[in-house]
């Protein structure tokens, strides 16, 4: 599984609908607005390596009024959550 944290930045009038169109594209596993010099931030969860160029150029980057994005793939992943459930196993 590849992981990967997508930056966007989108024109002032796609706000408000891009964060739900982020939300609907396979392989966005979560899409936030934050503040900052970005609008939103996109975590990108796929199979595989090569897919991911799928779901960033091919899809969010071509989304109506997104502007650029900035990737960054992730080659570790830690998670507060999963680490709960692994030590909670038998309990």
């Amino acid at each position: 599984m590849t992981h990967a944290i997508v930056l966007i930045q989108c024109e002032r009038t796609e706000i408000p609908n891009l964060g739900a169109t982020l939300a609907g594209v396979e392989g966005v596993a979560e899409a936030y607005s934050v503040t900052g010099d970005w609008d939103f931030v996109a975590i990108v969860r796929v199979p595989r390596h090569e897919l991911l160029a799928d779901v960033v150029t091919g899809t969010i980057g071509r989304l109506p009024g997104v502007d650029r994005t900035q990737t960054m793939v992730a080659f570790e992943v830690f998670s507060q959550h999963d680490l709960d459930a692994f030590f909670s196993i038998g309990e």
